[in-house]
């Protein structure tokens, strides 16, 4: 019988590949994800079976490789974390394969907000990288500044349809249109996170305003204060 994994294996760099999750693909038959996921664990695939898919073909992919596998094991290799932001891909893998082990891997939110000094526990994690429509989670950002929280967030890229492209720039103006003092509100935005490309844009949301970033990019709304143990002392 066939066991199917869906692993994450980190925001870009192989070094962030857990160890558990880079034995289960040493271990596997059959590997199948987009490219620049099976760029990251690259070394570890060389004598795997490797399907490489793209938004237009992974449904045909899944479906030729399920009529195969037998009784192989598959991996599906995700960027980041397979628990954060890949839920509809998920759903889908166990419709088509049924039982499926998902194995959790480090997310460029936990990077990005280390990175910004920004505690989880303190903030709004949000992700705008969906098919589905974003208005609720437009207003989840929007009541989450006015609450004072900080946001981890990742944008979403679709520059083919420039009505569902929400990016960096485009959150700015949507803030600034809803009356928040984006000029004042502190930001930074990461790109391709523990690579050798990473490279890291300091400034307020206004100044993101016609800017442009690459798609592994992911924002940071900093309204964090320090609150260490020794300021609630009796």
């Amino acid at each position: 019988m066939a066991q199917v994994f869906a692993v994450g294996v980190g925001p870009g760099s192989s070094s962030y590949v857990t160890e558990v999750v880079k034995n289960v693909i040493l271990n596997c038959d059959v590997v199948i994800g987009y490219k620049y996921t099976l760029n990251t664990i690259g070394s570890f695939i060389k004598d795997k079976q490797v399907y490489e898919v793209t938004m237009k073909n992974q449904e045909e992919a899944y479906q030729e490789v399920v009529k195969t596998l037998g009784d192989k094991k598959l991996v599906v290799p995700f960027t980041g974390d397979v628990n954060f932001s890949e839920s509809e891909v998920v759903d889908r893998l166990i419709e088509i394969f049924g039982d499926v082990e998902i194995i959790p891997g480090v997310s460029a939110i936990q990077v990005a907000a280390s990175k910004a000094k920004v505690p989880l526990d303190k903030s709004k994690v949000i992700t705008l990288h969906v098919t589905t429509p974003i208005e609720e989670e437009k207003l989840e950002l929007q009541r989450a500044l006015i609450d004072g929280f900080s946001v981890v967030l990742v944008p979403r890229p679709w520059p083919k349809v420039p009505e569902k492209h929400f990016m960096q720039s485009e959150i700015a103006h949507y803030l600034r249109k809803n009356g928040f003092d984006t000029a004042s509100i502190r930001v930074h935005v990461f790109e391709f996170l523990t690579t050798d490309k990473e490279t890291e844009f300091v400034g307020t949301v206004k100044d993101l305003e016609g800017k442009e970033f690459s798609d592994l990019s992911v924002m940071v709304i900093n309204q964090s204060k320090l609150e260490s143990y020794i300021n609630f002392k009796d």
